[in-house]
């Protein structure tokens, strides 16, 4: 049996590895971490939030994908990937924004009012009935994420989230969590960036 995998808070860091190795002996170390996370990865859980953005994408509906930190960088990259990578030969571009990407408005509602509302601010005004919110964060518990997806479920959009550790709060709010159970930020990255080339390339495969 695996161990069990304690919950996060945001900026909390936590032992980057066993201490004392060198560079090869800890790089072994790291593989044998993302590798166990490989062979555990709920394919249920991914094909389930694909069926979610295929619907979104049948129906011309918008993708709104969102994070802090590390996973503002994933956020990034999905947007560009589903928008542009993601799309058949010859087909239509996906609708998808990264909201980590205005960094005017961002720091404006952070100077202002405050960081919590800089995601749910956005959904005010871009979001509309049937779109989707993608979460991406290795806690699960950022409050300005929980909110996003709040507001959304609220204005009747679809929720998804890629997570880390147990799955913070974001977990049970979601209608697609996919958790990668981890205390490693940097597998639970890798990871989340590896599910999001899943996603695209299957979805460019299909013709």
């Amino acid at each position: 049996m695996g161990k069990t995998i304690a919950g996060t808070s945001p900026g909390k860091f936590h032992q980057t590895g066993p201490g004392g190795l060198g560079i090869r002996e800890f790089a072994r170390w790291y593989r044998s971490q993302e590798l166990a996370q490989w062979e555990v990865l709920n394919v249920a859980a991914v094909e389930k939030l694909t069926n979610i953005l295929l619907a979104a994408q049948r129906a011309g509906r918008h993708v709104f994908v969102m994070g802090n930190g590390g996973s503002a960088a994933t956020a990034a990259s999905i947007a560009v990937d589903f928008s542009k990578t993601a799309a058949p030969k010859g087909g239509k571009g996906w609708k998808c924004l990264s909201l980590s990407e205005n960094a005017a408005f961002i720091t404006a509602m952070s100077n202002d009012h405050t960081f919590d509302d800089i995601f749910v601010k956005q959904l005010e005004i871009l979001l509309d009935p049937g779109d989707v919110v993608l979460v991406i964060s290795g806690s699960g518990n950022s409050v300005n994420l929980i909110k996003a997806v709040r507001f959304a479920k609220a204005r009747r959009a679809k929720t998804a989230a890629l997570l880390g550790f147990d799955g913070g709060k974001l977990k049970g709010l979601v209608d697609a969590p996919v958790v990668v159970a981890s205390d490693q930020y940097g597998v639970v990255e890798d990871l989340h960036l590896s599910i999001s080339h899943i996603i695209t390339f299957f979805l460019r495969q299909r013709g």
